[in-house]
């Protein structure tokens, strides 16, 4: 099974820490060469020094169109050409209903569904056949797992309707479209939902809803990405790879 990622261009949004930062490593460690994003230049700048001399960090908040306009500028003037995107970028509070506001309803939306639209439409144009796009969704548009996460489930069930639409609407292109979901997994953004001082514990509630006991590493939702991103899943289209422990298919 060739997963190897040699000569191919990476585009990693949301990739300066958790999922996206591992997935970033591990397409370099493949060979790739790979344009991560994030909003907060300190984090990008630290990301970029781990990965080491495949990587590239390009300041982007992907709501704000006009950045990801200059993403594709930036990729487009040093590489020309597009292989892999990862449209990882997202962001998700806690919101039960009848606290639900529109700012909040909005932050959502706009970087998981908009910002996840024109990340990938702005793309296009620098992919070419047999280039890979991989939408990473969530367990949450599955399985409900507590209150007040209505709308980042609902922004990520929008996700994999998404993938379903553009592998059809990118039909004769050779572009595969996927979704890539992991399970809780143990990100700052997961923790950073923990009361202080309780992360542990809010691990292992978690842990205690997988049936392999446990949530996931960065790296095990990097890999797969990498199955995704290579000509290993040639023949996979607008399908979903959970990668979750379980957590959702039970």
């Amino acid at each position: 099974m060739n997963v190897s990622l040699d000569g191919k261009i990476a585009v990693v949004t949301g990739g300066s820490s958790g999922i996206g930062r591992a997935i970033a490593a591990e397409f370099a460690a493949e060979g790739a060469r790979v344009y991560i994003t994030g909003r907060r230049q300190a984090e990008l700048d630290a990301a970029v020094a781990e990965i080491g001399a495949r990587a590239s960090g390009v300041r982007t908040d992907t709501a704000d169109l006009s950045a990801i306009d200059e993403l594709y500028r930036t990729v487009r003037e040093r590489e020309g050409r597009v292989d892999i995107l990862v449209a990882n970028a997202g962001a998700g509070t806690d919101a039960p209903l009848g606290t639900i506001t529109e700012a909040h309803y909005d932050a959502t939306f706009d970087t998981n569904v908009k910002g996840l639209v024109f990340t990938v439409q702005q793309a296009l144009p620098l992919m070419d056949h047999n280039a890979s796009v991989i939408l990473v969704g969530s367990t949450t548009a599955v399985k409900v797992d507590g209150p007040g996460m209505s709308v980042y489930a609902a922004s990520k069930a929008a996700v994999r309707s998404l993938a379903r639409s553009w592998a059809v609407d990118l039909r004769g292109r050779g572009i595969r479209v996927n979704v890539l979901t992991p399970g809780p997994t143990k990100t700052p953004g997961l923790l950073g939902l923990a009361k202080a001082g309780q992360e542990q514990d809010f691990l292992d509630s978690f842990a205690a809803r997988i049936p392999l006991g446990r949530v996931g590493d960065p790296a095990e939702i990097a890999a797969g990405a990498v199955f995704l991103a290579s000509d290993a899943s040639s023949f996979v289209n607008g399908a979903e790879l959970f990668v979750d422990g379980g957590h959702a298919q039970i």
